[in-house]
This record gives C-alpha cells, sequence and structure tokens, in this order.
C-alpha cells in the first residue's frame, strides 16, 4: 500500500481570527505582527459560515480602488463561506483542488474544526521538495 502524506501534515498551525466589523487597518495589522497572509473571520453564531479575508482581498477590494484601510470593514472583502481542504486529503490532490475552485490559500477542516492552514508556497515546500 502506497504511503502518502495528508493535507494535515503539511498545513501551518498559524490560524488567527478575526471579527467581520473590525476594519482593514485592524486585520493588516494583525496580519503583520502574526506574519500571516489570511485570516478566518469569526462566526456570529453557530448557524453561521466561517468567512477569511486574505492579503489579495485587500490588494484587491480596498487599495486598487483607492479606499482607506479605516473606511472599509472586513466584512466587505472577505469571501464566505470559507473553502477549506479536508485533512486527510492525499497532498498530491491538495493543489489541484485549490486550482479548481480558484483559492490561493485555504484553512484545512478536520471533525468540523480549523487545525491548520495551507498556501501555495507552503505546498511547494513541505509536500514537492524531498526532505533533506
Amino acid at each position: 500500500m502506497e504511503t502518502f502524506k495528508k493535507a494535515k501534515e503539511i498545513a501551518s498551525d498559524q490560524l488567527f481570527f478575526i471579527d467581520g466589523l473590525s476594519s482593514v487597518r485592524h486585520a493588516v495589522e494583525l496580519m503583520k505582527i502574526k506574519n500571516v497572509q489570511a485570516l478566518l473571520i469569526q462566526k456570529r453564531n453557530s448557524s453561521d459560515a466561517n468567512g477569511i479575508v486574505t492579503v489579495n482581498d485587500i490588494i484587491n477590494g480596498v487599495v486598487i480602488p483607492n479606499k482607506t484601510f479605516d473606511e472599509v470593514s472586513v466584512y466587505e472583502i472577505m469571501t464566505k463561506p470559507v473553502f477549506s481542504i479536508p485533512a486527510h486529503l492525499n497532498v498530491k490532490y491538495v493543489a489541484k483542488l485549490m486550482c479548481n475552485y480558484g483559492v490561493k490559500i485555504a484553512p484545512v477542516e478536520e471533525n468540523g474544526e480549523y487545525i491548520g492552514i495551507i498556501d501555495y508556497a507552503q505546498f511547494l515546500f513541505s509536500a514537492l521538495l524531498p526532505n533533506d
């Protein structure tokens, strides 16, 4: 039987959450402090879906339209519901799945909980390069 890495084995544990009503300024400051490219949006209640805001969302939703970080709330530019990667997915399918859904970064989900996050660079470095 072939052994393979699972998505959860290459995922970063750098998951940080933000309130959707927060300003984009707050999101950018948190991203800078934590050195991450995405923040998950906290659910408002148990029946709500999680969202995600990425550096790309901020560039496209704030910087390019020449808005200020203070005039835009995270919820105005976030993606919701968030696309997630199953924790036990074979890593050879991760990039294709992300590409098919048009995402460059996604949380990894196991038993209904987010346990990590994967972006393209991390995928390349962790899944495709042999361990030395």
